[in-house]
This record gives structure tokens, sequence and C-alpha cells, in this order.
């Protein structure tokens, strides 16, 4: 395919890895490394890997396919398809729709985090617990990345069809394509040749019991695992069903910059230059990638079982997109050589999410982002009550760390909007939005 895949997972040290290519209507794949460092069981074609938040474009078909029957009206509130449903903020109750969802620009907490075990009623559960969440910004006010608001739209797939919603998804999706290697939970998962995570620069297996969280996630992309292969069997569904080219159709236009390339965002797809559209998915120590072309037919996926798999991805995008297609794949983020100082008086100050309080200050002409958790599972995921990296300015609105991390290196974070004394509103880390205290 161009490159050798074993010499790229040696170089990156990512422990194994699928890559498939969709061209000129036939899928070529390969696989290569282990599946664990653990047992070191060969990476097939055939393996599975989690695809994290890719799953969300499998939701958001299931939305489309709602709307193709007369179901559901995507501009109508929320309330009007789910009899009960509540909100924290009760304006937000009655102006919530599904296009607000599906765009990330609900205003529902990303950083909800509640278990509501794992049975069927997990995602009823986890949804009736939003009527006491803090509702942080108005539906439509901010592009606010939101794993929460993509369990109200599994919510609206289990209600409209009457059936869980890995039964929907079986059902309407996996079934009707002949996908063989879908695995919609653990339990699943481990009738095939199923990948684990690694941390710690791939060298480290994530523990037991991290595979996959709470039932309630799934919607999102806590559960879903598929090959390469068969993931491009759905994507090509999406290149020659017109019915779901709407969903890549321009809904935000203006993305704050977080380093992923991202232009703007459809109904799921994320919008890339140059016409392509793709999703990342972040798992516990597994990242997967797809990128695709949809005027030369051209798609791409690339899914490890690393949490640093990204620059591997990058390169292969990099030389498919560009032989195949024709495109370019926007690089890396590194710091500018020479970067100029920040704009302290707008950018430097606190801003909050329900796990983190982020402080953005200076020091000795230095600019320091101070991440303090809020509980303890914020301090989980940091890894300690406290982290403290270097930044400098990247563009006008946003700012990059000096310092590359080996899970995902440089980290962009972007400014947006302003207050009535000219500070910024809102910070962006990862698309998700934290407001100025």
């Amino acid at each position: 395919m161009g490159w050798d895949l074993g010499e790229l997972l040696a170089k990156y040290e990512v422990p194994g890895a699928q890559v498939a290519v969709l061209a000129d209507g036939e899928i070529r794949d390969e696989a290569a490394g282990v599946l664990s460092l653990h047992t070191r069981v060969e990476a097939t074609t055939d393996s599975v890997f989690r695809i994290g938040s890719i799953t969300k474009i499998w939701t958001a078909t299931l939305i489309a396919q709602l709307v193709e029957d007369g179901l559901l009206d995507l501009d109508r509130p929320v309330r009007d398809h789910l009899p009960g449903f509540r909100l924290g903020d009760p304006a937000a109750t009655e102006s919530l729709t599904t296009r607000h969802l599906l765009t990330h620009t609900g205003g529902i907490d990303g950083n909800h985090f509640t278990d509501t075990g794992r049975n069927a009623d997990a995602i009823a559960k986890f949804v009736a617990t939003l009527a006491d969440a803090h509702h942080p910004f108005p539906p439509g006010a901010v592009l606010s990345y939101s794993n929460s608001g993509y369990v109200v739209l599994g919510r609206l797939v289990e209600v409209l069809r009457a059936k869980p919603f890995h039964d929907v998804l079986r059902e309407r999706l996996a079934a009707p394509l002949g996908l063989r290697t879908v695995a919609t939970d653990a339990n699943e998962a481990i009738l095939h040749r199923a990948a684990v995570g690694h941390v710690r620069g791939g060298a480290e297996v994530v523990p037991v019991g991290e595979w996959a969280v709470s039932y309630y996630a799934a919607p999102t992309g806590s559960h879903l695992s598929i090959s390469a292969r068969e993931l491009l069997e759905f994507v090509r569904l999406h290149l020659t069903d017109h019915t779901l080219a709407a969903l890549r159709e321009p809904q935000v236009d203006h993305v704050p910059d977080f380093g992923g390339g991202v232009t703007g965002w459809g109904l799921g797809w994320m919008l890339h230059q140059d016409g392509v559209v793709g999703h990342t998915g972040v798992s516990k120590g597994q990242k997967a990638f797809l990128r695709v072309a949809p005027a030369a037919g051209v798609a791409v996926t690339v899914l490890t079982n690393s949490a640093g798999g990204e620059p591997l991805a990058h390169e292969i995008f990099s030389a498919a997109l560009a032989d195949l297609a024709g495109v370019d794949t926007a690089p890396l983020p590194v710091p500018p050589p020479n970067p100029t100082a920040i704009d302290a008086d707008r950018v430097c100050g606190t801003y909050r999410s329900t796990l983190y309080d982020t402080t953005l200050g200076t020091e000795g002409g230095r600019a320091f982002l101070v991440r303090r958790a809020r509980n303890a599972l914020a301090e989980s995921f940091l890894g300690g009550t406290e982290d403290r990296v270097e930044v400098v300015r990247l563009g006008e609105n946003s700012i990059i760390t000096t310092e590359p991390r080996k899970s995902d290196g440089h980290q962009v974070l972007s400014l947006v909007g302003s207050d009535p004394r000219g500070r910024a509103r809102y910070l962006h880390n990862g698309a998700a939005a934290h407001r100025v205290d």
C-alpha cells in the first residue's frame, strides 16, 4: 500500500494496527503487530479494534434513518419525541433539538459521567440524570463536544424504535451490510480476536476491567469494535446511499483549532480541508482514525491499540489521500520557532468545567497552563491533583504546549469569544468548551 506497516509500528512504538483503504470500489486491508503485549497474539485483518467516537457516525446514521422514516424531525425539541425528558436548565429543555445534539451545540456537559450500570435500561437511566446536571451553555450558543449529548441521541433511537440501542444498531446497520466482526459490547468482543489498549508509550497494557465503560455510553463510542475492512463497508454505505449525504453538509462552519485539522462540523461527521470528512475515536489505550474523500470515492481507516497511534495514522493518511484523492492532510501541530507573546489581558484566567479548573497565567515572561482536578474522577484522569505545562502562542486565538506528550503529541487549545472586559469567554480543550470563571 505504499508503506511498511510493521516498520511504522516500530517507528511509533505502537503494538498493533489495522489499515484499510477503499478506492475504485475495492477495499484493501492489512494488519501487523500484536493485539496485546501481554498475550502476544498476532493482529490479523479479522481482528476487532475499538473505534471509540467513530461510533458517533453510526449513531448519526440511525438518527438519519428515523428522519427518513418520518419518525423524527431534527429541528423539533427533543422533548417532543422523549416524553418526560428534562435538563437542569428549563429553557434548554424547551429549546434543545436533535440537530443541536448531532453538532455538539446542545450545551450539555460533556463531562457528566454517571455510571448507570450495564443493563439494557442504562441509557434511559443516564438520560434521566441530566435533569439534575449542570447545563453550562444554552443550546446553539457554542460548539462544545458532548458525549452526553450523543447518549440522548441513543435514547431517541431506543424510544422511537422500541428496542435497545445495540439491537437497533445490529438490525439496521450490521445485519443489512453483512458485517461479521461487529462487537457491540465486551461480551461479544471476546468471541473475536480483540485488541486491548496500551498506554505509556505503548509499553503498558490497560488494566483488566477498563476495556469498556458502562453501557450507557454505547451511542458515544464506549463499546463498538470492528475490523478496519468492515468499518469501510459501513463507510461505503455513506458513499452510495444519497440520503446519507446530508450528514456531511456543513452545520458549524467555524471550529476552534484543537489540533485535529477539523475545519467544521456536519451531522456526526468532522469536516476537514479539501472536502475530506472523518472522525477520530479515543478509547482506553486505543485510537482509531477515519478519513473519507467522498468526491473521489476514497476512504482510509487506521485502527491502533495504542494511546499514541496518531503520528502513525497521520503518516498513512498523508500518503494515501494525496495519492488516491489528490488532497493534502493538515500537518500535525508543532510550536512555531519564534512564537509571539500571548495576549495576557485577553486570555489569562481560570476556565472551569465539571472536572477541572484550568488556569492560564504568566510567570517570568513565560505562559503556563495548570489543570486542577475538581473531584476524584478528574484526579484519576490526571494521575494526580494538578497538571502543569508550558504553552506558547500558536495563532491569533490559539496556544500550544511546548513539549509533546507521549500519547497525543503537542496539545492545541483555543480561546473563543469576548466578555465585556475583552477577556476570552471560553477555553476550547479538545473541542470541549470551558467557561471563564
